[in-house]
């Protein structure tokens, strides 16, 4: 773990990260917190919140956001790209090549110095398009 002199690692921090290293999933604080209370039966939920925040801030993990959507973390913070589903907010990694030389070709442009990039697909999970709620979402 890259956290040798900059971050003090609480058993907290610890196991929070442990356990979202395990997870695909990409799940939302409340969600990791009820994973992370059978190792720890007394976190809060508030804990678990602004140790992610740390652990984002400090690039030990990636924090995904989408408008008017949950915040969610990935313990994979190598660059990579996400799908989300528009039902229920899913969101799964995309295994493809990263895109080369988009950040060249937007560099400068509105004078910004462009530092990287982000990809989302965003479409209906294959659980939220069997039920109704992801037939009607699909439609839109």
């Amino acid at each position: 773990m890259p956290l040798a002199g900059r971050l003090r690692m609480t058993t907290q921090r610890r196991v929070i990260l442990e356990e979202l290293s395990k997870l695909k999933t990409h799940p939302t604080a409340a969600e990791l917190c009820q994973i992370v209370r059978k190792r720890l039966p007394r976190i809060s939920l508030g804990t678990v919140y602004r140790n992610l925040e740390v652990l984002s801030r400090e690039g030990i993990i990636q924090k995904l956001e989408a408008g008017g959507q949950q915040m969610r973390f990935d313990g994979n913070v190598e660059t990579h790209y996400h799908l989300r589903c528009l039902a229920c907010g899913r969101v799964a990694d995309v295994d493809m090549e990263l895109l080369r030389g988009v950040e060249e070709q937007v560099d400068g442009q509105h004078g910004f110095q462009v530092l990287g990039h982000h990809l989302e697909f965003f479409g209906v999970c294959p659980q939220c398009r069997g039920g109704g709620e992801g037939k009607e979402r699909q439609g839109r």
